[in-house]
């Protein structure tokens, strides 16, 4: 299995750190993953790097390893604070709504794989840490202001984005400022009381944690100075991981920090990054009202992670279509009991199906090779279902292939948002679907009108037709 590693700029073995006791088969892995900034409803770029790492998770699970997956959520940050001040509410009650928000909506989307770490559950973790970094000349203190990391203490800053902090000035770095700093990139570990901000004792001074410092110290606390995966969007590689590393490798000495590094790719609107500042994404919550789970799971993993991915109503077209089209052969292969003929065609294929799966998957969590194999393997039912040739013996390997791809990539549908249609639309629409096959477009044609007549809508798509009741 090889995962590309950020830090390294290379696909890599993955070899865990930690073998499990003596006599338990596979590796413990220690994964952590930067959760939400709860200051309102996330969006759904923000949800691609969450179920990204869920499959991810999933996937390792499978592969019979021990998963430890970590992710925080910060509820203290200037951003909650000001929106709580806007609403007139205290803003730790403020950041615990939001927190409750972001778990219904990660429940409900079938992210169910982390262990969520609030930061204000770690304050006593950040207090040693400050003080660790103090002790050792790498952090310095600001009156009024607060403790900053010292930059120039560190000379592997900048080794996991190629950047340095003479960069530190654009728009995506989001550097503390203060005209008192000894470095242009030097960040906050620890803000001194303001007015009514949220604070907590600490024997440097009253205050609180800056955003870098909590992750460090929740990892620390349950894995130790060093684990194995460390996981966030792209834009976080510079500078929240950068100064990640510059924390915990001058507070413990030891490197690296994290083996290998992980990073997906931003969910792009007409060519920007999908973000809250630009004011051009789609909240999750209204996403989840609007498509299925499992449709909106389909799209979400439709890319190699570390690219870019469009966000276009066609594009979640398709993927309600594919999830249509998965559902469709979980609800044929309930009436294959009734059918006398042995069968038997697909078990070859399924454990064919699985080693393509396997195989994509063992290269660097490539999803889109993953799901190609599974729609392959439905073409192929399909046909055996068409050619009536299918039978009692094909009933366990869809089943085994289903449960599979639900099982890591959760993308087979379980509920009522996908209706059953009738046989007879069912049967147009195979026919319809047959008739573009052979080429034969003014049938097609023909066959689509009658489904409009009908009351359903058809729209084709790269995983077949989308079809739907007006």
């Amino acid at each position: 299995m090889e995962i590309y590693n950020t830090l390294t700029r290379k696909k890599e073995i993955f070899e865990p750190r930690e073998d499990l006791p003596t006599g338990q088969a596979g590796k413990k892995v220690q994964m952590f993953v930067c959760g939400p900034t709860v200051y309102d409803y996330i969006h759904i770029g923000n949800a691609r790097t969450f179920v990204i790492f869920d499959v991810v998770a999933k996937y390792l699970r499978y592969k019979g390893y021990e998963v430890n997956y970590i992710q925080n959520i910060t509820d203290i940050d200037n951003k909650i604070i000001e929106r709580a001040e806007k609403e007139g509410v205290d803003s730790l009650e403020y950041a615990k709504k939001y927190t409750e928000i972001f778990k219904e909506d990660m429940k409900t989307l079938g992210v169910t794989s982390p262990e969520y770490k609030n930061a204000t559950d770690h304050i006593p973790e950040v207090i040693k840490q400050v003080q660790t970094l103090l002790g050792k000349g790498n952090a310095y203190v600001i009156d009024g202001d607060g403790i900053y990391f010292d930059l120039s203490t560190f000379s592997d800053y900048g080794k996991l984005s190629g950047r340095t902090a003479l960069m530190a000035d654009d728009a995506v770095s989001r550097i503390d400022d203060s005209n008192k700093k000894r470095n242009k990139g030097d960040f906050a570990i620890w803000k001194f009381k303001q007015h009514n901000d949220p604070s907590w004792s600490a024997p440097f001074g009253d205050g609180r944690p800056g955003w870098h410092i909590e992750d460090t110290a929740i990892t620390e606390k349950y894995f130790g100075p060093q684990y194995d995966i460390h996981g966030g969007g792209q834009d976080l590689i510079f500078p929240h991981h950068e100064a990640e590393i510059a924390q915990q490798e001058s507070a413990s000495g030891l490197k690296p920090f994290v083996k290998y590094w992980m990073h997906t790719g931003f969910l792009v609107n007409k060519d920007e990054k999908m973000s809250k500042s630009l004011g051009n994404f789609m909240m999750l919550r209204k996403a989840l009202e609007k498509w299925p789970k499992e449709a909106l799971r389909f799209y979400l993993l439709s890319n190699n992670y570390r690219n870019s991915l469009d966000y276009s109503n066609k594009s979640i077209k398709a993927a309600q279509a594919a999830a249509q089209r998965i559902r469709e052969l979980r609800n044929k292969t309930a009436l294959i009991g009734s059918i006398d003929n042995l069968g038997g065609t697909l078990v070859g294929v399924a454990e064919k199906t699985e080693q393509l799966f396997v195989d994509a998957m063992d290269n660097d969590f490539n999803i889109p090779e993953a799901l190609s194999a599974l729609f392959n393997f439905i073409e192929i039912a399909n046909k055996i279902f068409a050619d009536k040739t299918i039978g009692k013996k094909d009933v366990m390997p869809i089943i085994k292939i289903l449960n599979l791809y639900d099982t890591a990539l959760g993308i087979v549908p379980h509920d009522t948002q996908y209706h059953d249609r009738p046989a007879e639309i069912q049967e147009i629409i195979d026919q319809r679907q047959k008739s573009r096959e052979n080429r034969d477009y003014t049938m097609a044609d023909q066959l689509r009108d009658k489904l409009k007549n009908l009351g359903y809508e058809v729209e084709d798509t790269a995983y077949g037709p989308l079809v739907t009741k007006k």
